[in-house]
């Protein structure tokens, strides 16, 4: 992963504000079971390292799976993916009037991108950047 944050510290210092706080986007808890780690959570973790700034590997919550979105439209996605993500009650004093920037390995329609972006401005977030690794190409 350190490579990869490497590359994402070149291009975010647009994004990184005072006192900004780093957070990935959370896997639902049954999929981290299976797949044994989030692979955003490992890149945010790096990043973060690397740009000298506070880390939150917990601050939202993905309350509910959402199963496969293979195949799904940018709207079934959104539908989909609509009050999925929470913030973590344990951790809404972080979010108060923080400067977040949320961290992702793949955008693919940006469904899981908003769902975290709106939990954080339900928690009183100043503003919200994400940064991501890679986006899927759209085939035409």
């Amino acid at each position: 992963m350190k490579p990869a944050a490497k590359w994402l510290a070149r291009v975010a210092d647009p994004l990184l504000a005072a006192n900004t706080l780093v957070a990935p986007v959370p896997l639902h808890r049954m999929r981290l079971l299976k797949r044994r780690y989030n692979q955003a959570a490992l890149l945010a973790e790096a990043f973060a390292k690397e740009v000298h700034v506070a880390f939150c590997p917990d601050l939202l919550i993905r309350n509910r799976g959402a199963g496969s979105l293979e195949g799904l439209s940018a709207k079934e996605r959104q539908e989909k993916l609509s009050g999925a993500i929470v913030p973590n009650p344990k951790r809404t004093d972080r979010l108060d009037g923080a400067s977040v920037l949320l961290v992702d390995d793949v955008l693919t329609s940006g469904a899981t991108l908003k769902s975290a972006t709106e939990a954080c401005f339900a928690a009183n977030a100043k503003d919200v950047s994400v940064l991501v690794l890679a986006r899927v190409a759209k085939l035409s």
